[in-house]
């Protein structure tokens, strides 16, 4: 069984939107639209977040990492 609770939720959507998403997703069903849509804004959000990371990390210039593929 799954740990993570579900719950009913009535959201009142633009019918055009919902509509545009059941066609660019392929999906069957108003609610995989829409779950669809969550886990992608999701990981975009996340991706974004790691790429104001960059130019922030140091890094090791003698790092090999072909070498460390070899252990």
């Amino acid at each position: 069984m799954c740990e993570i609770s579900h719950m009913a939720t009535n959201l009142s959507i633009d019918p055009e939107l919902l509509e545009k998403a059941l066609q660019v997703s392929g999906e069957k069903t108003k609610k995989a639209a829409v779950t669809q849509a969550l886990v992608e804004f999701i990981a975009k959000r996340e991706q974004s977040r790691i790429k104001e990371l960059f130019g922030q990390l140091e890094w090791d210039a003698d790092y090999d990492y072909k070498k460390e593929r070899h252990r």
